[in-house]
């Protein structure tokens, strides 16, 4: 057994990503403190609904984004509007486009990143002037991607779609955190870090931090995380990979030191 992982991803995700870890040896643990809650549709979110077949592009931004837009869309769409584009920050967010609606998605090019800023960086998303873009996401989303995207001279309508619950690990995770007593924790998520970093006392701030991105690592700096790797991405493959390369089930990939 290569030692106990905590993991963070919510869901079927995060069984997903548990199940292949464990396939691997690995003591996988999910800690359960996020949840989503579906949100009411204002009236703006509705006519946005209705108004679907006057956007050029649906931009979708998780896997739960992509669930409940597809539940809205099919409370007043029967059919989908005639070339609609779709974008998706990752392959899980295609994934359930795909099986939820039925259609394929622009992905960020190879080596850009499972995030918003990797999706910028799709040749389709380079000449938006004029376009009108519906983004899909969660109440609190970052920023980075509807002003990049506006910034290049796209109309870009915000479509809040759930909301984040957190809460405290329960047992024996919570202790496992205040004492560090784990050998690597798993995090893909800003806001999961920055809920998770409370109940992290020093030796667990020491352990191996393994995060989906630099924009991770950058903030599990600030928040005090000592040891910190970036995974190749966040796809349950490229955070197997990186569980194997830190605890030594494999040939290690990193360097000694900062891991960035």
């Amino acid at each position: 057994m290569a030692g106990r992982v905590l993991l963070t991803r919510p869901g079927g995700r995060g069984e997903v990503l548990a199940s292949a870890l464990a396939a691997r040896g690995h003591d996988a643990v999910l800690l359960d403190v996020l949840q989503f809650e579906p949100l009411t549709l204002v009236a703006g979110a509705r006519q946005a609904l209705l108004d679907l077949d006057l956007y050029d592009g649906v931009v979708v931004v998780s896997p739960q984004a992509a669930t409940c837009l597809a539940e809205a869309i099919t409370s007043y769409w029967p059919q989908l509007p005639q070339g609609l584009r779709f974008y998706a920050v990752g392959e899980a967010t295609a994934r359930t486009l795909h099986a939820k609606l039925g259609v394929p998605s622009v992905l960020p090019p190879a080596g850009a990143g499972e995030h918003g800023e990797g999706l910028l960086q799709a040749a389709s998303l380079h000449r938006v002037a004029g376009k009108r873009l519906l983004l899909a996401r969660g109440e609190r989303g970052r920023d980075a991607l509807p002003e990049g995207l506006r910034e290049r001279g796209a109309e870009v309508v915000t479509l809040p779609l759930y909301r984040r619950g957190f809460s405290a690990p329960g047992e024996p995770a919570a202790s496992w955190l205040a004492q560090g007593d784990f050998a690597a924790l798993v995090v893909s998520s800003g806001e999961i870090l920055q809920h998770l970093v409370t109940g992290c006392g020093p030796v667990a701030l020491n352990q191996p931090l393994i995060v989906s991105s630099p924009r991770l690592a950058t903030l599990a700096k600030t928040l005090g995380f000592g040891t910190r790797y970036v995974a190749p991405g966040a796809s349950p493959a490229a955070l197997c990979q990186a569980v194997d390369a830190v605890l030594g089930a494999r040939s290690a990939t990193f360097d000694q030191g900062d891991h960035e």
